[in-house]
């Protein structure tokens, strides 16, 4: 549809987790040329990550659990986008609680995001016959496979549906089900993304993610905590190839599943020398038991949005590590006084 069509003079394009990790930077990047009302309730997602874009004509911001319908038709971030005329054009369904650290206190909340949370937005979608893309997750594949690490689509995985973490993954599974059964019912435009590990700026400090945290770590001189032990490996797409990913499906023909992530594999106390060498720093490296979230996934096979989407992850490990240490180094001042929490805690 040419953008003068829009009663608004651009697309409305509704982004749910915006203020999260993915979400904001999907946001930094849609906003130069769509209306973002970004829907988030701060479960993980802080403001931080979007204040710069609050300013913004438009960009608007709804404080809003996804668990509760809504009518975005009475909403005032709604009518100034004149979502009653001109509807939803695209939805980036990305909203869901994703903490390492207190992933127990979530579960309930991500068992309702999963399925309330995953139907309602699906709705808004019915509604407007918006087009959607779910961010799936690479935990819909199981634990990584020893005769082969990598997963095609294809695979239907190995997940135990009763484990302590299967609000997540299970649920994750139980959201493409929905998805699928929405498009076949209803004739919706919908996507599934499957996201494997990504880190880069605005990453969740502290929460089990690690690489950030042994930043700041390292530009303090503090030990960097690995939960696990030396073998814990996995892959790390930097975070501007997921967004570029997820654009290029959206603007695609393609309903998925597709993988997007870094085939490429490394243990992460590979990663944690790097930072001390990269910050000259005088940290030391120690272990500490596995946290629930923090499994050791599968590597994605990426054939299909290499033929498909015309993808692949350009950003070295080297030059993302690099923009990560430059923005941590940027706001250390802001962020300190988390690290001594941090610490205090883990003395405990």
């Amino acid at each position: 549809m040419p953008t003068q069509s829009y009663i608004s003079g651009r697309k409305n394009v509704l982004v749910t987790g915006g203020a999260g990790f993915i979400g904001s930077h999907l946001c930094d990047i849609l906003v130069k040329d769509s209306n973002v009302l970004c829907l988030d309730d701060f479960t993980t997602g802080i403001e931080r990550n979007i204040d710069h874009l609050l300013k913004l004509p438009n960009f608007e911001f709804l404080k809003y659990d996804i668990n509760e319908s809504l009518d975005l038709n009475e909403t005032k971030e709604g009518k100034k986008f004149k979502v009653k005329f001109q509807g939803i054009q695209e939805i980036y369904h990305l909203a869901c609680p994703t903490s390492a650290k207190n992933f127990n206190k979530l579960r309930i909340k991500t068992l309702l995001t999963n399925s309330q949370g995953m139907i309602n937005i699906l709705e808004i979608a019915k509604k407007y016959k918006a087009k959607i893309l779910f961010t799936s997750s690479a935990v819909v594949y199981g634990s990584r496979r020893k005769e082969n690490p990598y997963f095609k689509e294809d695979f239907q995985g190995l997940v135990n549906f009763i484990s302590p973490r299967s609000c997540y993954d299970e649920g994750k599974r139980f959201a493409e089900t929905t998805m699928v059964i929405y498009r076949e019912m209803y004739g919706l435009e919908t996507k599934i993304a499957r996201i494997f590990r990504t880190y880069g700026s605005r990453m969740p400090l502290f929460d089990g993610q690690m690489l950030p945290d042994f930043i700041l770590a390292a530009l303090n001189n503090k030990p960097l905590i690995i939960y696990g032990d030396e073998t814990f490996s996995s892959s790390f797409c930097y975070i501007a190839d997921i967004v570029d990913g997820l654009i290029r499906m959206m603007a695609s023909e393609e309903t998925g599943p597709i993988n997007l992530g870094h085939p490429g594999e490394i243990r992460l106390i590979d990663i944690a020398k790097r930072i001390i060498e990269k910050t000259d720093s005088k940290s030391e490296i120690i272990f500490k038991d596995p946290l629930l979230f923090m499994t050791p996934l599968g590597l994605p096979d990426i054939t299909l949005a290499k033929e498909r989407l015309d993808w692949l992850p350009l950003t070295s490990l080297e030059e993302g590590l690099n923009k990560v240490i430059e923005d941590i180094e940027v706001n250390r001042f802001i962020l300190e006084p988390m690290l001594e929490k941090y610490y205090e805690e883990e003395e405990k």
